[in-house]
């Protein structure tokens, strides 16, 4: 069992930045890629950003390039998503989930793919 616990959502101001913090417990954190998601009231939890067992390659939602940067500390047992020039349409929970992977460059970004998800942690924006 791994257990993901996430850190760092909060009340922002339209422009303003945050970085979500996600740290794991009970496994290997190393033979897990991981990844964020988030949920809007009213709409369906859609992937972010996900992020390779080693850190050196990652992938984020078009909606958030430009703007969204994951990354992952082994020896801390954390992978982080930092989020800059944040909108109000960026206003959802986020979840930080874990996909167990035997190849240190695969990558998710679906839900099926997930084998852990952290409980979640709010991120408000306001206009």
């Amino acid at each position: 069992q791994l257990q993901l616990v996430e850190s760092g959502g909060g009340l922002v101001q339209a422009g303003d930045s945050l970085r979500l913090s996600c740290v794991a417990s009970g496994h290997t954190f190393s033979q897990y890629a991981m990844g964020w998601f988030r949920q809007a009231p009213g709409k369906e939890r859609e992937f972010v950003a996900t992020i390779s067992r080693t850190g050196n390659i990652m992938r984020v939602a078009e909606s958030a390039k430009e703007r969204f940067t994951i990354s992952r500390d082994n020896a801390l047992n954390t992978v982080y998503l930092q989020m800059n020039t944040l909108k109000p349409e960026d206003t959802a929970v986020y979840y930080c989930a874990a996909s167990f992977k035997t190849l240190s460059t695969s990558l998710f970004s679906i839900e099926g793919s997930v084998d852990y998800w952290g409980q979640g942690t709010q991120v408000t924006v306001s206009s």
